[in-house]
């Protein structure tokens, strides 16, 4: 048997990675090179999430309902934002270019990166490539900072994120 030792942060994002590829054929290799982490933690984590009741290994799908769940009630818990100094980086949570539309806000966060054009307060990213795959894939991007504003933000903005998140999991 098999034991669980908790889940990542990075599990969440692989988990969203293949919502968003749900009517595409994929393999293990193809989510390490979008997510920028190593095969070996690819399949560890389906492992983790198998045994957590949110992948489904003989059908490769996710458990939307258990991983929205998750996301919407646990995650702030296990997964808190550390809020670091002001920095240059990608803009997330309510900074989001989506979420700047909608939400007023004189708060910038971002994920610190050297290559980001943002001037904001750094909060940590779930996993350190967090920004590569930002940059690779705009609907991950978006669930990301919706995510991040789970981790960070005030009631109406996290409402705003949940509706997003019920779009894209639900």
């Amino acid at each position: 048997m098999i034991a669980h030792n908790g889940m990542r942060p990075q599990d969440v994002v692989i988990l969203c990675k293949i919502v968003l590829w749900e009517n595409r054929s994929w393999q293990y290799r193809d989510i390490a090179v979008e997510l920028d982490i190593s095969l070996s933690e690819v399949s560890q984590s389906l492992a983790r999430n198998a045994l957590a009741g949110l992948y489904l290994t003989d059908r490769k799908k996710v458990a939307r309902n258990g991983l929205f769940e998750f996301i919407k009630y646990g995650l702030h818990y296990v997964f808190p934002a550390n809020r670091g100094p002001i920095v240059i980086g990608i803009p997330t949570a309510h900074s989001h270019p989506y979420f700047k539309e909608k939400i007023v806000s004189n708060e910038i966060y971002v994920w610190p990166d050297p290559h980001g054009q943002v001037r904001g307060q750094g909060i940590s990213p779930l996993y350190k490539g967090t920004a590569i795959a930002a940059a690779k894939d705009e609907d991950l991007y978006k669930l990301l900072a919706s995510i991040d504003i789970l981790r960070v933000g005030k009631r109406r903005e996290i409402q705003l994120a949940l509706n997003v998140l019920e779009e894209y999991l639900l």
